[in-house]
């Protein structure tokens, strides 16, 4: 098989036009040289050098040859500068994969700050509501990281990134909004808006309630998280739903749990994070989830509104 180095000494005669020429170049003795032009030789089984009184020149095959291997010689530098670079986390292809309903509050904001902070470096990004499917793109090596909030099974390297409050959205003037807490008991019985099979937040929801002995009643299903909320602001019930999934303008009322009610965000690796990897995953850590200023203005609004019509005793 034709070496890197054969290819080298092919292109540094052609360069100089000469043997003696190509060996300085190359920090190399003249045999050398010779030998791998000679086993190039044997390999094309066509003669690429023509020995003159005053060097070598390239046969008409030599000439053919060169071109390929310029770019073959740059071609095998590029590998290793995009290897380099990639093990310095300064460049390559980072591969992510997102429960859909984190993409906006958590992912895109890093997102954002890396294709301004750290160009070199390519970003794709699938989205998913289905568990199963999120980490099968882990376990066909479609994706190097996988951001959620239920912790996968113990064949996978998990680093904690952030927390996100889970909130009640309700109509405008719902009873559980007028409360002065709402208790996650306070759902019983309650008309909810759930969520379809097929988003992982169903399962995780109905764990969430039987663990607390909590049967609300389900009145609809969505597949999409940010429905959820809008639905029950519209008037068919009520919502439980990651904070995230409350749009700015919300138009009804959000509320939080007491004791307040938190899920933890994840990042999921096949392996151990490589340097690339570990440092998006760093500044998934440090940004944490943000809102928007009117969701969060709305949140402590609507708590606080809630507190102030406590009945008298």
């Amino acid at each position: 098989m034709t070496s890197l180095r054969a290819l080298e000494c092919l292109v540094a005669v052609a360069d100089s036009g000469s043997i003696t020429q190509a060996a300085l170049l190359l920090h190399s003795s003249q045999p050398a040289v010779s030998h791998q032009i000679a086993s190039l030789e044997r390999e094309t089984r066509t003669v690429l050098l023509r020995r003159e009184p005053r060097g070598v020149k390239l046969t008409p095959a030599g000439r053919a040859a060169v071109a390929d291997a310029r770019r073959a010689i740059e071609a095998a530098a590029s590998a290793v500068r995009s290897a380099r670079a990639a093990g310095q986390a300064a460049g390559g292809v980072l591969r992510l994969a997102c429960a859909q309903s984190l993409t906006v509050a958590l992912l895109a904001p890093v997102i954002r700050q890396w294709h301004r902070r750290h160009p070199e470096v390519v970003i794709t990004l699938r989205e998913s509501t289905a568990v199963d499917e999120i980490l099968g793109f882990l376990d066909s090596d479609e994706v190097d990281l996988v951001l959620m909030s239920t912790p996968p099974p113990g064949r996978f390297t998990i680093t904690a990134v952030a927390e996100e409050e889970i909130v009640l959205a309700a109509p405008t003037g719902h009873p559980l909004t007028e409360q002065p807490t709402v208790r996650i008991e306070d759902l019983e019985g309650a008309p909810l808006v759930h969520f379809a099979p097929d988003n992982g937040l169903s399962v995780w929801l109905d764990q969430s309630l039987a663990r607390a002995g909590v049967h609300p009643e389900t009145v609809m299903r969505t597949s999409v998280t940010a429905a959820a909320p809008q639905l029950a602001a519209a008037g068919l019930g009520i919502a439980v739903c990651p904070v995230s999934a409350v749009s700015d303008g919300f138009p009804g009322a959000v509320r939080s749990f007491s004791p307040r009610w938190v899920r933890q965000l994840v990042a999921v690796t096949s392996t151990e994070p490589d340097p690339l990897v570990a440092r998006f995953i760093g500044n998934l850590r440090t940004h944490g989830v943000r809102l928007p200023r009117g969701v969060r203005s709305r949140l402590a609004d609507d708590n606080s509104a809630s507190a102030k019509t406590r009945p008298a005793s």
